[in-house]
Parts: structure tokens; sequence; C-alpha cells
């Protein structure tokens, strides 16, 4: 045989050596793998072994394909640059190179590529003295009840996902709670934010094991110990960044999400005038039922993998946490707009909107959603201060 082509003529052998050349450690790591971690002998990125094999047994899709060879020569370059990441991003980013790409967004890893493995390690330890200053001090009468209430909540994030039931997990996401809260003392923990760390973890996680493995319901005991350390690790260091956008959600009387239910409230009259009548005539307030949203981030309206995708757009946003959230809550009011002026009394259309009927969501489902999203935020690009006040 001849040998088969992409649609742009590129042949397949090209295409390995495409892949073998992008997992190629520059300064002895790949491109998208932190520098420092360690591999044993029999372990290989997935990517990697995707390459070593024939392509009659991987035949990656051709979008897909290149767009993983744009985001390879964006991240392989010695200065990532940072808005045309956040272009490439916005549409999803593969999983392969999601964790360096989310932390590179959040502004955890430097641009330059040569800064990176000194950064990571340097946070790593950081975040470690911060343990050896902090944790001992969760039985201490002054921080017995925030410890208490993150022991209480961590259990219950996410019941239905093995992995975050499993004590070891359990016990990275208190220490990442009590640690975040010791530091924030303006806000202190809040009931929220323990949501807000589980799609860093997973991604984190996903980026360690092989790539045939569910990182939800993976067994953490599978892991290496340093390995575990450093998924935490960065999963403090990324909380931190998104919560510097958004922490008046968080501060006494949570301004910042009532700022953000009024948007909402004022965006659907002007949208949905006829639903925005349907609520008021039932006595329906925004605060009842869209409090959750800006305060855990609608990760309690989706399944965590659409959670996923959804910020993959939110991290490409400038202020995709905070302006852009409104308009994503928008358009998911106005998709479920004829449901919701079906029910016709208060208990119903309660019931439904804190039950939305998104279990079973797809990526598809979420980008709809973001697309519809993306025409409000230009649609309502001149809206009032308040909508502009939500950056503050």
């Amino acid at each position: 045989g001849r040998k088969r082509t992409d649609s742009r003529g590129k042949g397949k052998s090209d295409l390995v050596s495409f892949f073998t050349e992008v997992v190629k450690p520059k300064t002895g790591a790949p491109v998208w793998r932190h520098p420092e971690r360690q591999r044993s002998s029999s372990e290989t990125s997935p990517l990697a072994t995707s390459a070593s094999r024939s392509f009659d047994d991987f035949d990656p899709p051709d979008r897909e394909t290149m767009k993983l060879q744009k985001f390879g020569k964006l991240l392989a370059g010695p200065n990532t640059d940072q808005d045309e990441l956040r272009k490439l991003s916005w549409s999803g980013i593969p999983a392969p190179v999601r964790a360096t790409t989310w932390q590179l967004l959040c502004g955890y890893l430097p641009a330059n590529i040569d800064r990176r493995e000194e950064t990571l390690q340097r946070k790593r330890q950081e975040y470690r003295n911060f343990i050896e200053q902090y944790y001992h001090t969760r039985s201490d009468p002054i921080h017995r009840d925030t410890f208490r209430q993150i022991h209480i909540d961590v259990p219950r994030m996410n019941p239905d996902i093995p992995l975050f039931q499993q004590k070891i997990v359990q016990e990275c996401f208190e220490r990442i709670l009590f640690i975040w809260s010791m530091r924030h003392p303006a806000s202190g923990y809040v009931q929220g934010i323990n949501d807000l760390v589980t799609p860093f973890f997973v991604v984190f996680l996903a980026y360690y094991i092989s790539g045939d493995k569910n990182p939800e319901t993976y067994d953490i005991s599978n892991l290496p110990e340093g390995t575990l350390r450093m998924i935490e690790a960065d999963s403090f260091w990324c909380l931190q960044k998104l919560l510097e956008g958004i922490q008046d959600n968080y501060t006494l009387a949570q301004p910042g999400v009532q700022t953000k239910i009024m948007a909402l409230k004022d965006l659907m009259k002007r949208l949905d005038a006829s639903l925005t009548a349907h609520l008021s005539a039932n006595a329906v307030e925004y605060i009842q039922f869209s409090f959750r949203w800006m305060n855990n981030l609608l990760m309690r309206e989706f399944p965590l993998r659409c959670v996923v995708r959804l910020w993959d757009s939110y991290l490409s946003e400038r202020d995709g946490f905070a302006t852009f959230h409104v308009y994503v809550c928008a358009a998911l009011l106005a998709q479920f707009s004829e449901e919701i002026q079906a029910r016709q009394d208060f208990q119903d259309i309660m019931v439904f909107l804190q039950n939305l009927p998104t279990s079973k969501w797809t990526n598809d489902d979420v980008e709809l959603l973001l697309a519809e999203a993306f025409k409000l935020k230009f649609m309502f690009a001149d809206a009032p201060g308040h909508l502009n006040a939500m950056k503050t």
C-alpha cells in the first residue's frame, strides 16, 4: 500500500513524526508535562504511546489532531502567547494538554517555558511550608469551627463520584481549604469554595494517570504519594488564582454573589420579559434559585465532565468566573424558559429550577450553552454599569 493521508494531504508517517517531536523533552521534559514529573521506565504518556503504535490502532479525528498540533506549538514555544492560548482554549482543550494549559491560563505557570520547572518546585515547597505552619492549628479553639465545617462539607461533595469518597482525597481537600482560609482571613472558609477545588483536582490527576483510566473512579492508593502531593499543591494554587477574581463572592454578606444575582435578573428582564413576568407572578425570587448558581459556579447543576469543559472557556475569558458566568446563567434560564413557564405554581417552579434536567448532559450540550452565552455577551456589550461592576 499507499500511505494514508489526512484531509490536508499530510501522510500518517508525518503525523507520527509530529507526535514524536511534540512529546520530545526540550529540557528533560515533554512540553505539556510538568518538568519534574518522574516516570518509571514502563510509564509513558498516552500520547507518546499512541505515537509509537500503528495508526491502524490509533487514528485520531483530523480536527482533534490539528488542534493538538496547535496547542503543541504554543506550549513548546519559549514564551507562550497568552492571548493565542485563550483563543485556542475557548472552544475546548484536548485532555493531554488541559492540565498545563489551565495552569498557564490561571497565571500559576509563567509563560516562559524555562521558568516553569523552578516555579513549580518553589510553589509546591511553599505550599508544604504552609501546611507545616498552619495545619496543626486546626484544633485550636479559634480555628476549630472552621475546620469542623470543612470536615463536614468535604465528604458531601460529589457523593456519586468514587474519587471524592476516598479518605486520602478528602484529607487533601481539608488541607487545601483550611490553608486557604488561614491565608485569607477577610473571607475565611465559606461553603461552596469546597466545590471549586474538584475540577482542578480531577484535571491534574488525569494528567498523571493512564489515558484509559477514568479519574472519577480512580483508586488513589495506586498513585505515588509524591505525585499526590504535587496535585494537592497545584490545586491549592490554582484555586487561589481563581478566587482572586471572585473573592467578594465569599466575604461578609457575599456582596459579589448578590451583585451577580441582580445582574442576572436585570439581564433576563431584557432578554425574556415573559419569563420574568411568570416568575414574578408566582413569587419566585432570583436569589431563591440562582444563589447556588453563583456561589457554586453551576457545579451542582452539571456533571463534573461538563464543568471541566465549561471551565476551559471560563479560564479563556479574562473575566470568565464573574461577568461571563452571568451570561451562562442567563443562557441556561433562557434554554428552559418554556418548561419553567409551563409550571403554574411556586413549588413546581422551584423544584424544577433546583433540579434542572442536565444530569445527562454532554460536552455538546455545554458547547451549545456557551455559544448562546457568547451571543448574549455581545448583544449586551453596552449593558448598564451594574454588569460592568461585576468585574470589580
